[in-house]
């Protein structure tokens, strides 16, 4: 039932997705004043956050990023819902996604037994589906196709919302593939039955430790102490994948630029606690470039 209900719903979102992004934008604008301003969508989490993260920053540069995450927010919605009716084509004639250095990626490819791809919540990860759209977008011959691809994500805890994003994600894919997408908890096992296939796997790794995962000390990141799962990189250090950081930057509304930052090419000579300070180095270093493109409203300091 809930299978069904699900299909009927994304039928609708399909329809609507076909509209033009920037009809999109317009209701984004709308969502993003209510989740501020009249909702307050967890307004005391973004501003604790944002102020203990830039103690040296005065209130009026903290309400500049304030505003601009709250507008940023809304437009990860509106992209989302316009992705959800999309193909590579029409990705690529909007140019949402620019990757900087394809190249990079694909030479880790080739030289690794597979390739962990530490993503973060900056950007839109929501249209991470276009994965293989935007390697390819310019003529780049990618020495893997789109069923290499699996991106690791958290159940939502709605079953609902679950099954209607997870089949918005992956709207975009030519070619289905069952493990395109694949839930945090299922993933070692994954790995390890499928360790002689060479995989590309995202993994959005910036979260707040999941009750059940081990809390594995980072030191600090944004001016607090942090903890963080590593069971991400401890398959990549078990497998000796190559692990690569992928930054994307947010040039501007509807544009969006991806960087992929060699971590290691074998996973297997560091330990996974050395792989993750590096990631959180590099993810600290984004966001103070662009600090309103992170998930700030995420509580990712809860004790």
């Amino acid at each position: 039932m809930k299978k069904a209900f699900a299909k009927i719903i994304r039928g609708i979102m399909s329809a609507l997705a076909r509209l033009p992004l920037g009809f999109h934008y317009f209701w984004g604008d709308v969502v993003s004043w209510l989740l501020r301003c009249v909702v307050r969508y967890r307004t005391d989490v973004v501003w604790m956050n944002i102020s203990r993260a830039f103690p040296n920053k005065k209130y009026k540069e903290l309400k500049a990023i304030y505003m601009a995450f709250y507008r940023h927010l809304g437009e990860i919605f509106a992209e989302a819902i316009w992705f959800g009716g999309s193909s590579y084509e029409r990705l690529n004639k909007a140019g949402i996604v620019t990757v900087k250095n394809p190249e990079v990626l694909a030479k880790m490819y080739e030289d690794s037994p597979s390739v962990t791809v530490m993503c973060t919540h900056c950007g839109n990860w929501e249209i991470l589906g276009g994965f293989y759209g935007y390697m390819t977008r310019d003529g780049f011959e990618c020495p893997f196709d789109e069923t290499a691809l699996t991106v690791v994500y958290k159940r939502l805890s709605s079953d609902l919302s679950d099954m209607i994003f997870a089949m918005n994600r992956i709207n975009a894919l030519e070619t289905y593939s069952p493990d395109a997408i694949i839930e945090s908890h299922n993933i070692l096992r994954f790995c390890i039955t499928n360790k002689d296939r060479k995989k590309i796997y995202g993994y959005p790794a910036d979260q707040s430790p999941y009750k059940k995962m081990g809390r594995h000390d980072m030191g600090i990141f944004l001016n607090q102490h942090t903890y963080a799962m590593t069971g991400s990189l401890g398959v990549a250090c078990k497998l000796s994948h190559a692990v690569v950081y992928l930054k994307m930057k947010h040039l501007g509304r509807g544009k969006y630029e991806w960087e992929f930052i060699p971590v290691c090419q074998n996973a297997s000579e560091h330990t996974p606690d050395e792989l993750m300070r590096k990631y959180y180095d590099l993810l600290e270093m984004e966001i103070n470039e662009t600090p309103h493109n992170w998930l700030w409203s995420h509580n990712r300091w809860k004790i």
